[in-house]
Formats: C-alpha cells, sequence, structure tokens
C-alpha cells in the first residue's frame, strides 16, 4: 500500500526549490545582486522528477522536451513514459536503493530512463557507450550496480559480469537474460512512490575523467545535483521555449548538467543528435534546427572555428563553452563571425557549475568568469594562505554549497581529504584580477617549473592556437639538463596543413617572437591528442611520452626542438 509520498508541486521541497530558482530569475541581469541574495534552499525529502519535472510536464503539455531529426517528444508524453518505465523497472525488480547502470547514447528511452529512476529512488551511473568490456566490468563492481540498461548494441559489453545482474534493453531482444523494455508501453502511466526520497539519498554516481590517475567514484544527492543545478542554470542562461544543443556524449557529468536538469527545469527542448562529429554537418544543424542556445566543449569550438561560421546563419542567443578552459582566440573568431559571446564557466564533476560569465555579464578574454550564486571561492597558496593565485577552495562549514558532492564511493579517506576541513579543494590552480575575475592556469598536477619560473599549459596552448596553422596544442614538460624542464607542445594542424620541418619552424620561431624567453615553447612534436571521453586532454600521457622520449635518447619522426633552427644567438 502507498505511503504517503510528501512529493509534488506543493510538496515543501518544491515550494523551497521553485523560492530558491525565483531570486535567480528575478536577478537575470544582475549576477552581482544575484550572488548576493541567493541562498540554497533547504528540505528534508525532495526529488527532482516528482517536485519540478512533474508540475512542469504538467504545465507545459504538449511543448516539445527532446526533438531530433525527424520527431520530437512532448513534456507531457515524456513524463509519461518515465511513469511507465519506472512501473516496468518496478516489476522487473529494480527496488529503491537498487544501483542502475545507464548506457545508453543521445536517445528519447536515456531521458526517459533517468527520470524513472529518480522516481523509484534508484541510484543511477551513467556509462558512456565507448566503454571497453573491461572498463564496465570495473564500473559494475566498483559501483555495485543491481540492474543495467543498454542498448542491444551494447549487450555484449556485459557478458562477463557477474550473472545476477539484472540485465534490461531498451529495444526488443531475445537473448538470453536479459528483458525487454519495450513492454513498458503496456505499464500503467501513473508512477505512484513507495515512501518520500530523502534529500540527502544518492541519485547519481560519476567516474571522474581521470586525466591523472584511476578514476573515482563521485556520490551526488537528490538534493546536489538535481537543485545543485540552479548555479549551473544561471551560468547557462537557458529560458522556456528555447531550442538547446548540448554537444556532449552520455556519461560524463557534464551531460547532466546542460542535457538534462538545467533544460529540463527551465521548459527547453533538447536537440538529440548521435551522429559522429563533423564540422560542417554541425554548422548545418545549428541553422536548419533552429537552435538557440548552445554549450559544447573547446574541442567542438576549436574544429567549428575552421570553417566559414560567418556563412551559417545561426539563430543562436546563448553559447557556453564545457569541459576544458576556451582559449580566448577561439571566443574572438565567434564573436566576430557571429556576434555572440562564447561565455566560459567551470566546475567539477563533484559539483555543480562554480564560476562563470552568466548571460549579461561583462566577459574578460580568458576568464572563466566570477563565481555564481551559491559559491563563496578562495584562493589559497602552497602556505595555505589567501592569494591572488592559488588552488581555488570553496568555503565548507555554513558556506557549504549544495552543490558539493557527498564524497568518493567506498573511498573514505579521500573523501575526509577532500570535505573535513574548511575548505573543499578542487585541485585547479587560478589567477584573481582586481575585478574579481577568476583566470585558469592548470591543475596543480600539470603547472610546472622550468628554469625555476612557473609555466601554466593552458596559457601555451592559448597562444599557439592563436596560429593560423594550428587547431589544437596540449603543452607538458620535458626534461632538460639545464633548465629541469622545457615546454614541449603536442601539435594538431588544421586538416589543410602537412606537418613538416618547416611548420615546425614556423611555430617555434613564433613563439619566440610573441612569448617571454622563460616561456618560450622550445619543442614541438605533430600528433593526435590523447583525451578522455568527455573531450580533456590527458596530458599524463604526453608528459610521460615526453619523459620517456629524452631519458631514452629518442625522438618521434615529427618531433623537432628550438636547436634544430638556432645556430647562433641566445638559446
Amino acid at each position: 500500500m502507498a505511503v504517503e509520498t510528501q512529493h509534488g508541486m506543493d510538496s515543501p521541497g518544491a515550494l523551497a526549490f521553485q523560492a530558491a530558482r525565483q531570486i535567480l530569475l528575478e536577478y537575470r541581469d544582475d549576477p552581482q545582486a544575484a550572488h548576493a541574495a541567493f541562498r540554497w534552499p533547504q528540505f528534508t525529502t525532495f526529488n527532482w522528477a516528482l517536485d519540478v519535472f512533474a508540475p512542469l510536464a504538467t504545465r507545459l503539455g504538449s511543448a516539445p522536451a527532446l526533438f531530433w531529426d525527424g520527431g520530437a517528444l512532448s513534456y507531457a508524453d515524456l513524463d509519461t513514459h518515465a511513469n511507465q518505465v519506472a512501473n516496468q523497472l518496478r516489476h522487473f525488480g529494480v527496488k529503491r536503493g537498487d544501483r542502475v547502470l545507464v548506457m545508453l547514447g543521445n536517445v528519447p528511452a536515456l531521458w526517459a530512463v533517468m527520470i524513472a529512476c529518480m522516481k523509484l529512488g534508484a541510484p543511477i551511473l551513467p556509462a558512456a557507450t565507448l566503454l571497453s568490456p573491461g572498463d564496465v566490468q570495473d564500473r559494475v563492481e566498483r559501483g555495485q550496480v543491481r540492474a543495467v540498461v543498454t542498448e542491444i548494441a551494447n549487450t555484449e559489453k556485459f557478458t562477463q559480469v557477474s550473472p545476477e545482474l539484472l540485465r534490461v534493453c531498451v529495444n526488443e531482444t531475445e537473448q538470453s537474460g536479459w528483458r525487454s523494455l519495450t513492454d513498458a508501453r503496456h505499464a500503467p502511466a501513473v508512477f505512484t512512490p513507495d515512501m518520500p526520497t530523502l534529500a540527502t539519498d544518492p541519485v547519481l554516481l560519476y567516474f571522474t575523467s581521470g586525466t591523472t590517475s584511476r578514476p573515482k567514484l563521485v556520490v551526488h544527492t537528490h538534493a546536489s545535483y538535481p537543485a545543485g543545478h540552479l548555479s549551473t542554470g544561471y551560468y547557462i542562461g537557458l529560458r522556456e521555449g528555447d531550442r538547446h544543443w548540448n554537444i556532449s556524449s552520455p556519461g560524463w557529468a557534464k551531460h547532466a548538467w546542460s542535457s538534462f536538469f538545467v533544460p529540463l527545469t527551465s521548459g527547453a527542448a533538447v536537440y538529440l543528435d548521435n551522429s559522429r562529429f563533423d564540422a560542417q554537418t554541425t554548422l548545418e544543424k545549428l541553422v536548419r534546427q533552429r537552435i538557440t542556445t548552445i554549450c559544447a566543449p573547446p574541442t567542438v569550438w576549436r574544429m567549428l572555428i575552421q570553417q566559414d561560421l560567418a556563412a551559417f546563419p545561426v539563430q543562436i542567443r546563448e553559447a557556453v563553452g564545457a569541459g576544458e578552459p576556451l582559449n580566448p582566440e577561439v571566443i574572438r573568431r565567434v564573436q566576430q563571425a557571429w556576434g555572440v559571446t562564447i561565455r566560459d564557466g567551470y566546475g567539477q564533476t563533484e559539483t555543480t557549475a562554480q564560476v562563470g560569465n552568466p548571460p549579461g555579464a561583462p566577459v574578460k578574454p580568458g576568464s572563466m568568469g566570477r563565481p555564481l550564486p551559491g559559491y563563496d571561492v578562495v584562493l589559497l597558496d602552497e602556505r595555505g594562505q589567501d592569494a591572488n593565485e592559488g588552488e581555488l577552495n570553496l568555503r565548507l562549514g555554513d558556506d557549504r554549497p549544495l552543490g558539493l558532492m557527498a564524497g568518493y564511493d567506498g573511498d573514505p579517506e579521500r573523501t575526509a581529504a577532500a570535505l573535513r576541513g574548511t575548505t573543499y579543494p578542487t585541485g585547479d590552480i587560478v589567477r584573481r584580477d582586481e575585478d574579481g575575475y577568476l583566470f585558469y592556469v592548470g591543475r596543480s598536477d600539470d603547472v610546472f617549473k622550468s628554469a625555476d619560473y612557473r609555466i601554466s599549459p593552458f596559457e601555451l596552448e592559448s597562444f599557439l592556437v592563436t596560429h593560423p596553422l594550428v587547431a589544437e596544442a596540449g603543452v607538458v614538460p620535458s626534461p632538460h639538463p639545464e633548465r629541469l624542464y622545457v615546454p614541449k607542445a603536442y601539435v594538431v594542424l588544421r586538416d589543410e596543413v602537412t606537418p613538416s620541418a618547416e611548420v615546425a619552424r614556423e611555430l617555434l620561431m613564433f613563439a619566440r617572437q610573441g612569448l617571454s624567453p622563460h616561456l618560450r615553447i622550445r619543442r614541438v612534436e605533430f600528433a593526435a591528442l590523447p583525451k578522455t571521453i568527455s573531450g580533456k586532454i590527458r596530458r599524463v600521457e604526453l608528459t610521460a611520452h615526453a619523459r620517456q622520449g629524452v631519458e631514452r635518447g629518442v625522438r618521434g619522426n615529427l618531433e623537432f626542438w628550438e636547436e634544430d633552427f638556432l645556430t647562433s644567438g641566445p638559446q
């Protein structure tokens, strides 16, 4: 028998959420006032799917929630389908607290399954479809997964996992051991939760990108991500009726930011695209689908600006970057072509958006903005003292942001190290200017010294991409007998450019003329950049490659050093 749920548009949790969101709407054009006035909502029970999405779906009815080439799904239909999926999963045996690994592409079923699991109170472990069978097994075991929901194309990746795992396929299937979710169309269209959802209950568990170490499993609650993304919504700036495209693969946290919570809280429609990225095709879709707001990682933006942007009459009102810092040159070119400023921001898998350039705020080239509502940021130097350049920390105690994770699953020591003090250390080095704008310097693991000078890889990468031949670059330390290290750049050239000694010489001379001697890039290698599934450069791999090459006395066929081209003068 169902119990009193304490959920719905008039529940205490729903009212607290909407009151906090209303403050941000009132101060939409005044970020500083919004930061001063905003307070995180306080609640004991909260379930975004029941308290926010379901009432919004009732109000918006036939308005599109999802759309794709040749189709769309309304808010009302998505909520009904999610109810049916929740009832069907309950019938299969999924119950409150059971962890569900969801491996789906950008298909409507992904949104229905996510909402259904939230309504059930079953924590979700999103997984990218690119994961190998070994990755899948690791996530199932470390994540203590009870059930998996995937597409038929991915079922073979689960052959090595525990036979006790409940296997659910969103397609019709006759594979042994798999249940089909297509039966959900016959399930009841109304869902009744078995009990209230505590705001502290886990809702999402994300494996981090793992750019420098084994991925950690981050735990977010029904408060920290669904409600914590109020800060992200303020940063992205979506409005009801927007046609939003977040160029992102499911499985990493940014997908939940910009493809799920923010648009489906704002009343926007999310564009679904599963095709392999192609710059020209992407620009054509922006025009054809009348996209009004876009979020994309720097890799995508760097590919787009190689096209003639001005030839595509887009209707974009808001554009944001995500995943890694955005190079100023990319922002300049998009502004020049479209009259739209890409607004950079900053956050982590462990948090929602902490820092950003909200709509209407003056943007400084290269800055990721200022602290967003709900986040109290402090920069600490190596001695733990306040500084204008240091590791970005978040104040805890009474100022603890709601959007901060509950901890790392199964790792109490690492959780304590991150959350037991007066601040939460992000591991990122940041510089603050006289107006309070923050500029990304680099991961504490990536920043290195050369001849006793501190080097920011991102600063040098941003310089390199201003050269017309360069598409992307990753800078790491390369061992040097006198300077300890010198900056080495792994460079991806524009499509029409062939790597050669002449191009390397041009880039090294470009650096020699445009950078101070202590910052100068002194080694170049033309090579693809290893990346995580979320598009972040794995500098740890590049660093190891650079070190091993020097230690062995071996250079790559397309590796060139400054000394190769200098016969005299200062080195």
